[in-house]
C-alpha cells in the first residue's frame, strides 16, 4: 500500500471529523486544520496517490514551468497541453510577478544547483516565491512557496516543501507528486541521491463542495495499491535539458479519477 494515501488520508480523515468550517477568499465554505505534515522517503517509493488517478504527467509539465522555465506565461503552458492555470491567467497572458518569475528574476534555481555542487554542506540553501513587494502584481498568491534543502553525510538529498494553503482535494496531491519528481531531478544532476521529502502545510483545508468526493476517497484506503516507480532519463545531467518525457512513471495503478470543481 502506497504511503502516499496512508499518510494523505489520515489529514483528509483528521480534517473532515476535527477541522473547523469556516469562509474564506473564495466564497465556498472550507473544513481547515493547520499545520499538517507529511514525510516520505523518496528511495523507498514516489509519493503520488493511488486512491484516485493523479494526472503526474500534467503535474510535471507544470513543475518544469515553474523551475526549469520559470515562467509565468500561461500561453508557454498551454503549448504542452496544460491547462492548469487558465482560470488565473491575465489579458497579457501571464499570472504577473508569480511562480516561476521570482526564479528567474533572483536566480534562485541557479544559486540552488551551484550551492549543491561547490557546497552541499551549506544550511543556507532556500528558495522562496514569496517577495512581499511583488504580491500585488500575482494572479494568485504562491500556495507552496518555499523549499528547504539539506544534503546528508551519506550524499542524500533532502527537501522540505512549506506551503501556506492546501486544497487538499485538487492542490496537493499535484504538489506531492510534483515536488517529489523535483527533488529526483535535482538530485540526479547534483551527483546524489534521493533522500526525505518533508511536507508542510500551514493550513490544510477540504472544501464543502469536496467533501462527499473525499469520502468515496476514504472508502477506497483498504483497496489502495503499491507506489508506482520514478525513472528519470539517466543521460540527463543538466536540469535545464530535462523534457516532461525524460520523467516517466512505471506500473502506476490507480483507482478511477474523481471529479471536484476548482475554487478559484
Amino acid at each position: 500500500m502506497s504511503r502516499a494515501d496512508t499518510q494523505y488520508l489520515g489529514i483528509i480523515k483528521n480534517i473532515l471529523e476535527a477541522g473547523s468550517l469556516g469562509d474564506n477568499r473564495t466564497g465556498m465554505p472550507a473544513y481547515k486544520l493547520p499545520h499538517q505534515i507529511m514525510q516520505f522517503d523518496l528511495e523507498k517509493e514516489l509519493p503520488i496517490l493511488t486512491t484516485k488517478f493523479v494526472a503526474f504527467k500534467t503535474s510535471v509539465k507544470e513543475i518544469l514551468w515553474i523551475w526549469q522555465k520559470q515562467s509565468n506565461d500561461v500561453r508557454l503552458l498551454q503549448q504542452w497541453n496544460c491547462h492548469v492555470w487558465d482560470e488565473w491567467m491575465r489579458e497579457d497572458g501571464t499570472i504577473g510577478k508569480a511562480y516561476g518569475y521570482q526564479l528567474g528574476k533572483y536566480h534562485q534555481v541557479d544559486t540552488l544547483l551551484e550551492t549543491l555542487k561547490k557546497d552541499p554542506q551549506s544550511r543556507r540553501m532556500v528558495v522562496d516565491l514569496w517577495n512581499v513587494k511583488d504580491l500585488p502584481d500575482m494572479a494568485l498568491y504562491p500556495c507552496a512557496f518555499l523549499t528547504m534543502w539539506d544534503v546528508s553525510d551519506d550524499g542524500r538529498l533532502n527537501c522540505m516543501l512549506v506551503q501556506r494553503s492546501g486544497d487538499m482535494g485538487l492542490g496537493v496531491p499535484f504538489n506531492m507528486a510534483q515536488y517529489a519528481a523535483l527533488v529526483h531531478m535535482i538530485a540526479q544532476v547534483s551527483g546524489l541521491r534521493v533522500g526525505l521529502f518533508t511536507h508542510v502545510i500551514n493550513n490544510a483545508h477540504v472544501y464543502k463542495n469536496h467533501v462527499d468526493a473525499m469520502k468515496t476517497q476514504l472508502a477506497r484506503l483498504p483497496k489502495a495499491y503499491n507506489a508506482p516507480v520514478l525513472k528519470l532519463n539517466p543521460d540527463v545531467h543538466d536540469f535545464y535539458d530535462f523534457k516532461p518525457e525524460d520523467i516517466v512513471l512505471e506500473n502506476y495503478e490507480h483507482h478511477e479519477k474523481i471529479a471536484m470543481e476548482v475554487s478559484v
